[in-house]
């Protein structure tokens, strides 16, 4: 797994209850794949009312960026809702983020994390 990487994970609910098998969109440096067992993701969700947040990042499957994703709905990105998952738990990799898109997720973390 990279970064950038769409894959379908059991997502944590916030609660910590059991959550839910979703897609979601490696978000930790490439320098820490497989040297821990865990990965940072985000959320992946089709509720697009949240696309206008400068943290979330809109995934349009009609392009062909957005079907390198491998998603089959119109997305978001939330990088409100972070997880540390184990690495083991990953049922697959969907598809992949763009280099452009990647970029745009930089700048949704940074607005999520009040970083500069």
């Amino acid at each position: 797994m990279n970064r950038g990487n769409v894959i379908l994970v059991r997502f944590p609910h916030p609660s910590g209850v059991r959550g839910k098998k979703r897609p979601a969109v490696v978000v930790q440096a490439d320098a820490y794949v497989g040297t821990v067992s865990t990965v940072v993701v985000a959320e992946v969700t089709k509720n697009l009312a949240l696309a206008a947040d400068p943290a979330c990042l809109f995934i349009d499957v009609s392009t062909p960026e957005g079907k390198a994703t491998g998603l089959i709905h119109n997305s978001v990105v939330s990088c409100l809702l972070l997880a540390t998952v184990d690495a083991d738990r990953v049922a697959k990799v969907l598809g992949m983020l763009a280099p452009t898109m990647k970029q745009k997720l930089d700048n949704c973390l940074k607005a999520a994390l009040g970083l500069p």
